[in-house]
């Protein structure tokens, strides 16, 4: 639908929203201190409308703007579940439904204790742990995020993340091009 057909649709809302109420246009006018004429206008679509002319209509008849203009509804935000990924034992459940740009994982490691393998490659990655603790060899650190702490790294640095051992670790990943930088919090991991 076009900004012109929204327009054009405008006119006959105000006018049934006016009669649905009982209202003349002589005690809208006096409601919204808008004239008659420019309101019959308005309804026959003579005019355009403004928002200096629907906010006073909006609000002398107590609706929504978005009930005067006929906004879309809003879609549906929630991501939908897709099937999870398993990868080098973890499972990952995309959160991103767009490809390219910052990427949202939610991501499951097992309990298990590995030998850490640091790898590079380019981008920028941020990790929230959920539940559980993780650990992150990043450079010449070694440290362990518990629930609530978050980290962010470059990720040309030598790294390498996954479970303490101690049981299962539940966190959030985001990834994404170079220079989308978020917050760090980390504790070093005590020897």
């Amino acid at each position: 639908m076009t900004t012109d057909d929204v327009l054009a649709e405008v006119g006959p809302r105000l006018r049934r929203i006016r009669k649905e109420r009982e209202v003349t246009l002589a005690a809208l006018s006096e409601a919204t201190g808008i004239s008659v004429s420019t309101l019959s206008r308005l309804e026959s679509g003579l005019r355009k409308p403004s928002l200096e002319l629907l906010l006073p209509i909006a609000q002398a008849h107590q609706v929504p703007l978005d009930e005067l203009v006929g906004a879309p509804p809003v879609g549906d935000p929630r991501i939908r579940a897709s099937e999870p990924i398993r990868r080098h034992g973890r499972t990952h459940w995309p959160l991103t439904r767009q490809p390219g740009g910052l990427q949202a994982y939610k991501v499951l490691e097992p309990k298990r204790r590995l030998e850490p393998e640091p790898r590079t490659h380019e981008g920028y990655e941020w990790v929230y742990v959920l539940s559980g603790k993780l650990r992150l060899v990043l450079g010449e650190h070694d440290v362990v995020l518990a629930a609530g702490e978050a980290a962010e790294f470059d990720t040309r640095v030598p790294h390498w993340f996954g479970s303490t051992g101690e049981g299962p670790v539940e966190f959030l990943s985001l990834f994404g091009p170079q220079g989308e930088r978020m917050h760090v919090r980390a504790r070093p991991r005590r020897a």
